[in-house]
């Protein structure tokens, strides 16, 4: 790989001291191997002008559901649970191989040119080969797995399978798909959420993910009308049946957390579990506002994520940080989350929730060189770059993506990918989605 050379960018390190210099980003072998001015870089060199853009960690969303991508639209104005039973799991149970290699990559492509590097998502429960080649092929950081299901009131028959099944499948699809592509694909162990999976699937969930030392990906505590049929089933608020099933621990990543009560937070504290905040979907379906401020007071890892373009019409990161930096001032007054504690959780809070947090979140020599260049164009100028990137740059600005530093997008367009074509097949699989779950659109 020829070392590549990013000079004279505004670069928000994200480092233990949160600098944020003018400098030079060289990469040698996929990683960054120094930050500083000047920095010489001997023989052959691929450089990139930074003058004037900001140059970030690749943003790090810890919940995505990319096979949902072609279901944009199609569910808009409902809550939580009929947004799943009338339209969700019908979409997704009549999707194939071709239509779900086709959502991953116009989720992949939308994605990538807006600066997002690393993902962890979550299926439906088949055809999810093709999301894991999709994301090998297209270079995207990836933690997923098929979403795992094996009872559900009101679920098609298509999506739900017996526990031995569902866990011979997932184990397949470990076998096949994890640590692979350099580390940059990887598997993890997705079981839905509790009204979709027997205590036996999650229990046995729980160990193989602590033996395997995979993720566990999961939903919880996200809408009132959700809660009350858990509490209703298992006798518990959402993540205290999670963490008495055994699948709350330091490799466990909860999706929303909108209503946790104060055992839960403990529940939280105790196992070292992280929650991903998804704002724009909960604020779309209604669900309510995860109080970020006070768990990240207590101690817990919090990541970012857009969910899926079903419930929050977009994958931007950028969205989502600057709805996660104004919502909170409604509860938290004006300094309740703060910009720099927003660019955290959508880099390096992102990272710790993934566990890898060692390797990508911040630009530090030494780790993986996952670097976004972006213009800031109207965000400036500002005395505070961190309130310009959080508050005032926008998607259409980003200029260049590398992913252990290969470029994915160069002067703003995605590479080796062709975007009308893909979205001529985009819109073909989605009339065919439509017309196999026979629903109005």
């Amino acid at each position: 790989m020829i070392p590549l050379v990013i000079r004279g960018g505004l670069v928000f390190t994200q480092n233990a001291a949160r600098e944020v210099v003018t400098a030079d980003v060289l990469v040698k072998d996929g990683k960054i191997a120094a930050i500083g001015e000047n920095l010489p870089a001997d023989g052959a060199v691929k450089a990139i002008d930074a003058r004037g853009l900001f140059v970030v960690p690749g943003f790090v969303q810890a919940h995505i559901h990319l096979t949902q991508t072609l279901c944009r639209g199609l569910a808009d104005d409902r809550e939580l649970l009929p947004w799943l039973k009338d339209r969700i799991w019908p979409l997704e149970a009549a999707h194939s191989a071709e239509t779900s290699h086709t959502a991953a990559r116009v989720g992949i492509a939308e994605l990538l040119t807006t600066g997002t590097t690393t993902i962890l998502d979550m299926g439906t429960t088949q055809h999810h080969d093709a999301i894991f080649e999709a994301a090998r092929d297209m270079g995207l950081r990836y933690y997923g797995g098929k979403a795992l299901m094996d009872q559900g009131e009101g679920a098609p028959k298509e999506l739900l399978e017996d526990t031995d099944t569902a866990l011979r499948t997932a184990e397949a699809q470990k076998q096949r798909w994890h640590d692979t592509s350099g580390g940059r694909v990887n598997f993890v162990y997705a079981p839905r959420f509790i009204l979709s999976c027997t205590d036996a699937l999650m229990r046995k969930v729980a160990e193989r993910s602590r033996a395997d030392r995979v993720l566990i990906h999961t939903h919880a505590s996200e809408n009132k009308g959700e809660i009350e049929v858990v509490k209703q089933i298992t006798g518990h608020q959402n993540l205290r049946a999670l963490h008495e099933l055994g699948c709350l621990h330091a490799g466990t990543v909860v999706a929303h957390g909108v209503w946790i009560d104060e055992s839960e937070e403990a529940c939280l504290v105790a196992s070292g579990a992280a929650i991903c905040h998804c704002p724009g979907s909960n604020l779309k379906l209604a669900s309510g506002v995860a109080d970020v401020p006070r768990l990240l007071k207590k101690g817990v890892r919090v990541g970012l994520g857009a969910d899926g373009a079903a419930c929050d019409n977009t994958l931007d990161q950028r969205v989502e940080m600057r709805l996660a930096a104004l919502l909170h001032r409604l509860q938290h007054g004006p300094t309740g989350l703060s910009a720099q504690a927003v660019l955290d959780l959508a880099t390096i809070g992102g990272a710790a929730a993934l566990g890898i947090a060692h390797a990508i979140g911040s630009l530090e020599p030494g780790k993986r060189a996952d670097i976004v260049c972006l213009d800031p164009g109207f965000a400036l100028p500002s005395p505070d770059p961190v309130s310009a990137l959080v508050h005032g740059a926008t998607a259409a600005n980003v200029r260049h993506v590398f992913v252990d530093g290969i470029a994915r997008v160069s002067d703003g367009e995605l590479l080796d990918v062709s975007l009308p074509a893909l979205m001529a097949d985009a819109a073909r699989d989605q009339r065919r989605l439509v017309e196999r779950a026979r629903i109005a659109r």
